[in-house]
C-alpha cells in the first residue's frame, strides 16, 4: 500500500516551482502498543478530565487552554483566540538559501521527511532542484507553515527524491557550554591520544541500519505472541557485568609497553672444535 502524504504543496526556488508531497521518513506506529486495562473486570480505562479541586469530571466544551503566571494563577485561551495567532498556510515549501550540507548542526535535526512529486507534471521541474543541489553538494534552508505552526526546514538530495528534517527552533536547543561546564579537562599525553587513535583505527566500521536492533520491541512482541499460544514465559537471560577496563589506566600500560627498551639478541655462540 502506497505511503499517505502527510502534506501537500508547493517547492519553490525564485519562479521555479513544483507540486509536491511530503512524506513521514521515520515512525514508531509499528512499535507494540497497550491499552489500560481494569485488571478486575478485563474491560479498558477509559480517560476522564477531572476538576483538581472539585474532582468532578470536565466536559470537553469547558476544557481550554490556559497558561500558567509567576503567581500560579491561570490566563485562560479560549480557542478562538489561539486559532487567531496560527499563521495561515499558503501551501509553499519556499526555498531561502543554499549552505554547506555539513553547516547545520544535527542537535538541530527535528523529524525526517521524504519529499517526492505530487504528480507527473511536477517530475522535471523537481528532478531539476535535486539534482541542483547534488552537483553543487548543498543543502537547501526552506521554510513552510507545517501542522500550524510555521517551521524551517533542511533539504538534502536523497536517492530519487530530497529528505527533509524540519529544525528544532534556536529556543529548544540547550547550551553546550552549559552541559559541559563542570566537565574536567585533564591534560592527556601526545603518545596517548596516538595510542586511542590506533584503537579507533582498529575498529573502523561502515553504518549498517539493519544491526540497529530494537531489542526492547523485539522481547515484549515474543511476550506477547507467548501470552497468546499459552506458552511459558522465558525471561530474557542478563548478561553478567564483566570487569569495567579504565581506559585511561589501560593506555597508560600500553604506553610505558611501548617505551621499553627492547632486550638486545645475545650473539650466538660457536661451540670449539673437538
Amino acid at each position: 500500500m502506497s505511503p499517505r502524504a502527510q502534506w501537500k504543496g508547493y517547492l519553490k526556488i525564485d519562479e521555479i516551482g513544483c507540486a509536491v508531497a511530503l512524506y513521514t521518513a521515520a515512525s514508531t506506529s509499528e512499535r507494540t502498543s497497550f491499552h489500560t486495562i481494569n485488571k478486575k473486570t478485563g474491560n479498558r480505562v477509559k480517560r476522564v478530565f477531572v476538576d483538581e479541586k472539585t474532582e468532578k469530571p470536565v466536559d470537553r466544551d469547558d476544557q481550554v487552554k490556559g497558561y500558567e503566571t509567576d503567581q500560579g494563577e491561570y490566563i485562560i485561551l479560549e480557542p478562538e483566540e489561539v486559532n487567531s495567532v496560527i499563521p495561515e498556510s499558503d501551501k509553499t515549501l519556499r526555498i531561502e538559501h543554499f549552505i554547506p550540507c555539513s553547516e547545520v548542526d544535527t542537535v538541530y535535526f527535528d523529524k525526517p521527511y521524504y519529499i517526492a512529486p505530487a504528480d507527473d507534471a511536477a517530475e522535471d521541474a523537481f528532478r531539476l532542484i535535486r539534482d541542483g543541489l547534488q552537483k553543487k553538494k548543498v543543502a537547501a534552508l526552506a521554510t513552510a507553515v507545517l501542522f500550524r505552526r510555521v517551521r524551517h526546514l533542511m533539504l538534502r538530495p536523497h536517492g530519487e527524491g530530497i529528505v527533509a528534517n524540519t529544525l528544532n527552533f534556536d529556543y529548544e536547543v540547550r547550551s553546550a557550554e552549559d552541559a559541559f561546564a563542570d566537565a574536567p579537562q585533564p591534560k592527556v599525553k601526545k603518545q596517548m591520544v596516538e595510542l586511542a587513535g590506533h584503537i579507533i583505527e582498529t575498529m573502523r566500521g561502515e553504518f549498517d541500519p539493519t544491526t540497529v536492533g530494537d531489542r526492547y520491541e523485539a522481547a515484549l512482541a515474543e511476550l506477547v505472541k507467548a501470552k497468546i499460544e499459552g506458552r511459558p514465559i522465558k525471561p530474557v537471560k542478563r548478561p553478567k557485568e564483566g570487569k569495567i577496563v579504565d581506559l585511561m589506566e589501560a593506555l597508560r600500560e600500553s604506553a610505558k609497553l611501548a617505551q621499553k627498551p627492547k632486550a638486545k639478541a645475545r650473539p650466538a655462540t660457536r661451540k670449539k672444535a673437538a
